[in-house]
């Protein structure tokens, strides 16, 4: 018979190879005008000389939890495969943030040029430059876990087990461990690409725009190639890797529970297999992104809404038949669990929408509070984000529910934890197509910097406009998505460490009265809000130092006002690259400490709450913050299409300040808190041998 999970591999390649198509054909287009490559050639200049500095301290800290899992491996503590597992995670995860801000950077000028024939033109290159970023992470994800299978099954094979398990459990249990290299590495590359990028931009117009009263993008303003830089180590690399880790982990959390519910090769056969019909329903809705001539959000919207729809269709009929032969007629409850997740991961995407959309009124109500200043701008952004968590939150509750009962969790409490777990694969699945409509945001927004600074017709910057105006709406539709995922395969990382410490013949006390279990649940619940606070003081201190350089180089560089003369554009970029450096090993120091701490000195049950606690706030903290970063940002934008008096008014400039205030709330502590409560969970799994033999709470 033949073995459906070689299309886990066939899928890889087939995603990488049709990732590396759209590559060639972005890069045969034309760059444009010399100016147009010249400052092409600076924001890459800039975005690889951030990534190189980035990975080399990346580098030291993964060599550094190396040999700190070799020893413990040596010991016993763990499987020799997991420091290894754990380095090929975080070189996967940082190797698809690169692919993609490397196409990313190669694309916006060639947006911008492509923009000038016609908006449809435009739209094609900026998306195929997404679909690049949304197909290079599913096909590494598919391709490193299908090695890592194939090898542990050969070796599991032919050596000893571990643990006296059996082959299937060994495979499962080593293979969790990997996600920890991936979650790191992307967790550095959100926080740290966060705070570069939002420092650069609130700098920029901070000064820029209120203070000299100069145009967005204007090239006189010195952190504008900066901000064309964080846009892509940020919004493109830092996704990358953090998406890259929420595809595997969810697969690996899903195949673990699947093994613990007793469904064996089959309950691994199907997570894998549903990535790789993603892999081909994503490459077939690409085909179906088209776009009208009318520069308007709502036609761009239906040419990203029908790939993405065509993608979910087809994953949903296919996976029907996937469910059925694989598990067998009696199983086919866990198929509802696969729509579970494809629904609510659209109904979240719908629900960022009418949130962050200027079309709906929260984001018109924002921008009328400008009409009374930054402040009334201010309180109306936080109130719709806080508004916004509703929906997300009764979207997965339901899932969460349909899934676990639809899978037989009222018989067997194993197969509905595996129902959860596959919804988010199912939510996942379409990553590929979804990923592409939002990594094509910042490229559409670069483009559009691109326009304004080499003075193309107004009627080009107008259609970069409309696509990154679009950009917005779509990217926190993209942060909801992660978000959303996030929860479920969060809820599926808890129950495999409950999984993985019963490996150990420990038994955990969850009851709700339990003290230790309480302590967790306070403690987990107020780590998302140190973690921001950290990572909002980042971006504060780094902009205050772009503010600074700003000022000084208007100051004193002799004609930079009338245009004589150019800034000195390196020097901020300079500064924000040190300072994310510098800011982002703090918070993320944090994610693995906590639940090591927690689990050390208060017990395996408080550890179990700690995760449990982060994963309910920080969900739901991570919703509002994204989404009232997403109102505020088109909020500004409907006031610059010439609503409430249009650019330059005071309205105006109250929509710059709430922007600002929403910049490190969309792109920097929001999207990096689903990675923080992954990695705790899977520090916890890693670490649970070690923590269940040395914790004071035996």
């Amino acid at each position: 018979m033949f073995d459906l999970l070689l299309l886990a591999p066939v899928g890889s390649i087939l995603a990488l190879g049709f990732a590396f198509f759209l590559a060639v054909s972005i890069l045969k287009k034309e760059e444009g005008t010399e100016t147009m490559k010249s400052i092409a050639a600076a924001v890459r200049e800039g975005a690889y000389a951030y990534l190189r500095r980035q990975y080399l301290g990346v580098a030291i800290f993964f060599a550094v939890v190396f040999c700190l899992l070799l020893v413990l491996a040596l010991k016993g503590y763990l499987v020799i495969f997991v420091p290894f597992a754990f380095l090929t995670g975080g070189f996967f995860s940082g190797l698809a943030g690169f692919v993609g801000m490397k196409i990313a950077t190669q694309s916006s000028s060639r947006t911008a040029n492509a923009a000038i024939k016609s908006l449809n033109s435009g739209l094609r290159v900026a998306f195929s430059s997404g679909a690049v970023m949304g197909l290079t992470v599913v096909g590494l994800g598919l391709l490193d876990l299908s090695v890592w299978y194939y090898f542990l099954n050969w070796f599991y094979s032919t050596h000893p087990l571990p643990l006296g398990t059996d082959k299937i459990t060994a495979i499962t249990s080593t293979m969790l461990c990997f996600g920890m290299g991936a979650s790191s590495q992307a967790l550095f590359a959100r926080v740290g690409g966060g705070i570069f990028t939002k420092a650069a931009d609130v700098g920029a117009d901070l000064v820029g725009k209120i203070e000299a009263g100069i145009p967005e993008d204007d090239p006189r303003n010195p952190a504008v190639i900066a901000d064309n830089v964080g846009d892509n180590v940020g919004d493109v690399a830092g996704m990358g890797a953090d998406l890259y880790e929420s595809y595997v982990g969810s697969i690996v959390a899903t195949a673990a529970l699947g093994v613990a519910a007793g469904l064996g090769v089959s309950g691994v056969t199907v997570p894998m297999v549903m990535a790789a019909v993603g892999v081909v329903s994503s490459i077939i809705g690409t085909f179906f992104v088209r776009s009208r001539e009318e520069a308007s959000q709502g036609v761009l919207l239906v040419a990203l809404r029908k790939g993405i729809f065509v993608s979910a269709i087809l994953v949903a009929l296919i996976s029907y038949f996937l469910v059925r032969v694989t598990l067998g007629v009696e199983r086919l409850g866990i198929y509802w669990s696969v729509l579970a997740g494809l629904i609510a991961g659209v109904l979240i995407g719908l629900s960022t929408e009418f949130y962050t959309s200027s079309k709906f009124k929260p984001t018109r109500s924002v921008a009328e509070a400008s009409l009374t200043g930054s402040a009334t701008v201010i309180i109306a952004g936080i109130s719709v984000g806080m508004m916004s968590t509703a929906l997300p939150v009764i979207f997965v509750g339901g899932a969460i529910l349909l899934s676990f009962f639809a899978s037989g969790g009222f018989t067997n409490f194993n197969a509905g934890l595996y129902g959860v777990g596959i919804s988010a694969v199912g939510m996942l699945s379409t990553l590929g197509i979804t990923l592409a409509s939002d990594a094509y945001g910042p490229v559409a927004d670069n483009a559009g910097g691109n326009a304004q600074m080499s003075h193309l017709d107004p009627e080009v910057r107008k259609r970069t406009d409309a696509l990154d105006a679009l950009g917005n709406t779509t990217a926190a539709t993209g942060k909801g998505f992660a978000i959303g995922s996030a929860a479920l395969t969060a809820l599926a990382l808890l129950a495999a460490y409950r999984d993985h410490v019963a490996l150990y013949g420990k038994e955990m006390n969850l009851s709700l009265l339990n003290p230790n279990l309480l302590v967790g649940l306070f403690i987990g619940g107020m780590l998302p809000f140190l973690f921001c606070s950290m990572t909002m003081r980042a971006v504060g201190r780094a902009a205050g130092k772009i503010v600074v350089e700003v000022r000084r180089q208007f100051r004193e560089i002799t004609g930079l006002m009338q245009g004589r003369a150019k800034p000195d554009y390196a020097r901020c970029v300079t500064i924000a690259t040190a300072a994310a450096q510098r800011e982002m090993i703090l918070p993320a120091l944090l994610a693995i400490i906590a639940p090591l701490a927690v689990g050390l000195f208060v017990g395996i049950e408080a550890e179990a709450g700690l995760l449990a606690g982060a994963m309910v706030s920080g969900f739901v903290m991570a919703i509002m913050m994204a989404n009232a970063g997403g109102s505020w940002d088109n909020a500004k934008k409907y006031i610059e299409e010439g609503h409430h008096g249009g650019k330059g008014s005071n309205a105006h400039k109250a929509g710059i300040v709430g922007d600002t205030v929403g910049d490190p709330f969309k792109d920097t502590s929001g999207p990096s808190l689903n990675i923080l409560i992954k990695l705790m969970s899977m520090v916890s799994i890693v670490f649970a041998a070690f923590v269940i033999r040395n914790s004071l709470f035996k």
